[in-house]
């Protein structure tokens, strides 16, 4: 698997679980939005693999624009939920389009 792929499913998996809805405030909440900032270096660092990969670059970006919008509380919930079900498809997609 590539390493890209790998956080690619990462990323996602996060965000979806930043994307609960009490239990992924509560947690950005509670770590004075550190949490948002862990999230936009996860996906610089996913976002340059993917280029050096050639693997599907959109749900990074998506991912850290979400990480600069999600402070605000009902456009961060929406926006966690759908970079995670791009950064998920993404991975999934190419997850098999690599053991081809």
């Amino acid at each position: 698997m590539k390493i890209s792929i790998a956080l690619l499913w990462i990323t996602g998996l996060a965000e979806a679980a930043l994307a609960i809805p009490f239990i992924g405030g509560s947690l950005v909440i509670s770590t004075g939005y550190a949490a948002l900032g862990v999230m936009f270096v996860l996906h610089a660092i996913t976002l340059f693999f993917c280029f050096r990969e050639y693997s599907p670059k959109s749900g990074s970006i998506l991912g850290i624009i979400t990480s600069l919008l999600a402070w605000i509380p009902l456009i961060g919930w929406a926006m966690h939920l759908l970079t995670a079900l791009v950064l998920i498809i993404s991975a999934a997609v190419s997850g098999t389009r690599a053991r081809i």
